[in-house]
């Protein structure tokens, strides 16, 4: 009998302890925004035993699709299971995973041509601040990575570019990166019947969101200040583009993996490249 308690006892202990350690994902969580004068949603993956720890961690912002929020991640790249998995396998270091709604609004992550939506300033600015403050959250440039699929693959190429000083690595997945011309970029402005209201700025803003354009414009050393992991299917429309980031970077013997796998522009892919994308940012993570 005190053979039998003391098994139970020891069962329980074991199934108490195995729940504390459990990693948490909650997709409602909010915060108010003065610049786009809204309430904003966000998802946050807290790591395994992030409850019972007092540690800090590394964090890596996700970034949905076009269509998506920030639900996405969690409901169909399957976040928490993948992240857990890694973990448990040594293939990913623990971090926080935070997962932005960029669909709400104006769907995007970049500031309008007007800049009457803020929506990149409110990422950088709100969101990122707000978050590292209300978490453990290491704020060092060393541990803080980006990615993203589709859109928040634009989104992470970008905000990667633009600030180069926050993000020690950025992974855009399909990324939508297109190589329009200055020409082009202006017939869809005219097209969309977008009303511009100070046509000087329209080439700074181009530049600013041309992937090529940054590539040729930034400063080398800095963009080599990120470890760059780009991933893209064969069959996936957005192929070309990435590409010709890839060859540009070449060009210019800016360091970064390429790959091209079997797939399309679906979330089996990014389900599959999501372990590599942690596997990734780990190694900047850890000490070598």
């Amino acid at each position: 009998m005190k053979k039998y308690s003391l098994a139970l006892s020891f069962c329980l202990l074991f199934s108490i302890v195995a729940f504390a350690q459990d990693s948490k994902v909650f997709d409602q969580m909010t915060l108010q925004s003065k610049i786009l004068n809204m309430e904003r949603k966000y998802a946050i993956y807290l790591p395994p035993g992030y409850e019972t720890s007092q540690r800090s961690y590394p964090v890596l912002y996700l970034l949905h699709g076009g269509g998506d929020d920030q639900t996405g991640w969690v409901q169909f790249g399957e976040v928490q299971y993948i992240a857990d998995k890694a973990i448990l396998e040594g293939k990913s270091t623990a971090m926080i995973i935070v997962m932005p709604d960029a669909n709400t609004g104006k769907r995007g992550y970049f500031n309008d041509v007007n800049n009457d939506w803020r929506y990149e300033d409110f990422f950088f600015e709100e969101l990122m601040p707000e978050v590292e403050k209300k978490y453990r959250i290491k704020s060092e440039k060393r541990y803080r990575a980006i990615a993203g699929l589709s859109m928040g693959g634009g989104g992470t190429f970008f905000y990667a570019m633009h600030r180069p000083d926050l993000f020690s690595s950025a992974c855009p997945l399909s990324a939508a990166l297109r190589s329009n011309t200055f020409e082009e970029f202006n017939q869809g402005l005219q097209n969309s019947n977008t009303e511009v209201k100070n046509t000087n700025s329209l080439q700074g803003y181009y530049d600013r969101h041309s992937a090529l354009r940054q590539i040729e414009l930034n400063e080398l050393e800095a963009m080599k200040s990120v470890k760059w992991y780009f991933d893209c299917g064969d069959d996936d429309f957005l192929y070309e583009g990435n590409s010709l980031v890839h060859i540009a970077l070449k060009k210019k013997e800016i360091p970064h993996e390429f790959r091209i796998r079997d797939g399309a522009h679906n979330w089996t892919y990014w389900r599959e490249s999501l372990p590599e994308v942690l596997s990734f940012v780990s190694d900047t993570f850890r000490q070598k």
